[in-house]
This record gives structure tokens, sequence and C-alpha cells, in this order.
């Protein structure tokens, strides 16, 4: 009788054994190499960081093993005011928009609706192409357009567009070309480029994700939710500003936050949503950086996939994608053989500070 009772004492002992390391691993994250991180470390880094930038507020989010891993919100939606950003807040994702409007087009060519290398030209001629550009961008297909190899600009302004290149034979980054891509989309389903079309991006992507307050569009939980941007420590406004609200800027109009934005990244590091085939073009080189290209120079970023930026770590491919709309700015990247993730969005200027340091402590050049 004795024997059992130790018996049963020794397992119930491993029991509490397992069941505390499991509760106290939960103070750690996993940086990109695998090691541990005790998220109290991280927390006060990014605070430390934030405090010497003098950042307004930022919502993260880390991807361990294909799951979010840790998520928390700092700092203040309006600094005047000293409002705390929650888990709610929404912020501005800037050209964080192109690469889940890349998803959503592979959606589409999954469907059979665009081809990758059809010429664009076929479906729909774009209406302010310079007379000695013409016959160069009837070759536009959406492979280049999602690669920035087509030679759009990245606005025109109102001006004719005038291609430096030959498309598919250069690199030039360029919101104009995903418009484009959206126009026509959006002909091809008869609703143009507004609501009509936000619907129909959020039955393929936003809602199959779970991503239910992220939207292109303008809407009552934005109105309600979104955090003020910053520029110098300065508010300038928490609305749609110059942009009206009401049409899907395919390349720049996307608001969220980095727990819903993580599950995008989610969907791509476990290649959900999309077939083999065009998972693989989306993270397969697509245009490739010549030596004296300045993203090289500057970011070591070698080239580009179907709407990732790639850069090689030791730690595996990067993919990764920044957005700028000056007072807000916002970052991702996932490393598919660590299936590892990090969304960040903020409220301020001076993200790629911030950035550089968050790399320090996760042991990463972002």
């Amino acid at each position: 009788m004795k024997y059992y009772k130790n018996v049963l004492l020794t397992v119930f002992l491993c029991l509490i054994s397992i069941n505390s390391y499991g509760q106290n691993n939960s103070d750690y994250i996993k940086k990109v190499n695998g090691q541990s991180l005790k998220v109290e470390a991280l927390n006060s880094h990014i605070q430390q960081v934030m405090d010497s930038l003098k950042m307004s507020g930022l919502s993260i989010a880390i991807i361990n093993d294909s799951k979010i891993a840790y998520h928390q919100t700092f700092g203040v939606s309006n600094l005047k005011t000293q409002e705390k950003i929650t888990e709610t807040s929404i912020f501005e994702g800037a050209s964080l928009s192109k690469p889940i409007f890349a998803y959503f087009v592979l959606k589409m060519v999954d469907k059979g609706i665009i081809s990758l290398d059809e010429p664009l030209y076929n479906y729909m001629k774009h209406p302010a192409i310079a007379e000695n550009s013409i016959e160069k961008s009837k070759r536009i297909t959406a492979r280049m357009i999602l690669s920035h190899s087509s030679g759009f600009p990245n606005f025109s302004r109102g001006k004719k567009v005038e291609l430096p290149f030959t498309p598919g034979e250069g690199f030039l980054y360029s919101g104009e070309g995903y418009q484009y891509l959206a126009a026509i989309i959006g002909q091809q389903h008869n609703v143009g480029w507004r609501a009509k079309f936000n619907e129909i991006f959020e039955k393929e992507v936003t809602q199959p994700l779970g991503m239910k307050n992220t939207s292109f569009l303008w809407n009552d939980y934005l109105k309600a939710h979104k955090v003020f941007g910053h520029i110098e420590g300065k508010p300038t406004k928490n609305d749609h500003g110059q942009w009206s609200g009401k049409t899907f800027n395919a390349f720049s109009s996307i608001h969220s936050e980095a727990s819903e934005y993580a599950k995008f990244i989610i969907a791509m590091l476990k290649r959900e949503g999309l077939s083999k085939a065009s998972f693989d073009e989306m993270l397969a080189t697509q245009n490739k950086f010549s030596n004296s290209n300045e993203l090289l120079k500057e970011t070591g970023q070698t080239g580009w996939g179907l709407g990732f930026a790639q850069k090689p770590t030791s730690n595996g491919l990067m993919h990764l994608h920044t957005g700028n709309n000056h007072d807000f700015q916002a970052y991702t990247m996932f490393v598919p053989k660590q299936q590892y993730g990090l969304v960040v969005f903020t409220n301020s200027d001076n993200m790629l500070p911030f950035i550089q340091q968050l790399g320090i402590i996760l042991e990463e050049q972002f």
C-alpha cells in the first residue's frame, strides 16, 4: 500500500512540475533564432526605447511556431489627452496594404478571374499612359505589378505615366501599379473599387482569417477606435483625413492592429487560403535586385516576391514590408524556416529607429 502511495505521489508531483513549467514558459517567447527571451525583459526594452525616441504608442505581435506568442500595446492614442492605447485600438497600416492585397490577387488567380502573366492591357487599358510608353505598357502583367517591375511610378499624381524601363526588366516601387490592378479586378467583378470591392475582399480574405476589425474602407468601428497619428510629438488626426474613406486604396488604405494583421502573417507561414502553386509564386524571388540597387545597399534586401520584399538572414529568408504614412508607420516580417513573424503598428513618425533597437534584443536585423 505504501508503495502505491509513493507512486501516486511521484506522479502527482510530476504533473505539478509539468503544469508549472507550462505556466512559467508563458513568461518567455522565442527570438528568431529559437532562443528564449523573457517577456518582462522585452517589455522593459520596448518601453525604454519608446521613451528614448519619445514615441507616442504602438501595437506589437510576435509569432512563434505559427501562433501569436506575444501581443502588447504601449503608449497613448493622443499625447495631448494621454488616452491609453488598448488591444482594440486601430492604426493606419499604410503600405502593409500591399502584401495582403497581393494575397487577395493570388486568390483571384486561383479562381481564374485574372492571370499572373496575361498582359493587363488585354483586361483594361491604363487611362493615363504617355504616348511614348504605350507599347511598353502592353507588356505589363500582374506578376510585374506585385513585384514592382512594371515601371509604374509610386504615384502619377495626375500626370501621364512614362515608363523608365522595359516592364519586367527593372525595379521601381509603385502604388500606382497596385491601384491599376485593383481597378482591373474590380472591373472583372463589375463593382469598381469602392464598397462593393471591399465586400469581395472581406469575403475572400479578412473574414476567413478572422480579421473582423481590419478594413480598407472607413466605417463606424474605425471612427470609434482609431488612434491619432503623430509627427514630431504632435497629434495629427484620427479620421480618414485627405483619403475619402470610400475608396479601396490597394496600396495604402488598410486599417488594422498587430494581432489582427498577424493572422494574415500566420496564414502565410501555414500556407492557408491559396493553392500550393500560388504560395510558391508569392514566396519565390520574382525581381532580383542589381548590385547598384539602393535598397540592397541600405537594408540588405535582395529582391521582391509577390507582395513582400526579401532579405537573406542567418535564420533563413525573411519576407518583409514596411508602411509609412508619416504620422502612422508599420512593419511586418516572417521567416518560414523558423515559423516566426513580427508585426508592429505605430502612431508616430519614428518607427525605423525603434525597429532597429527592437532587433537588438531579438538578435535580428530587420
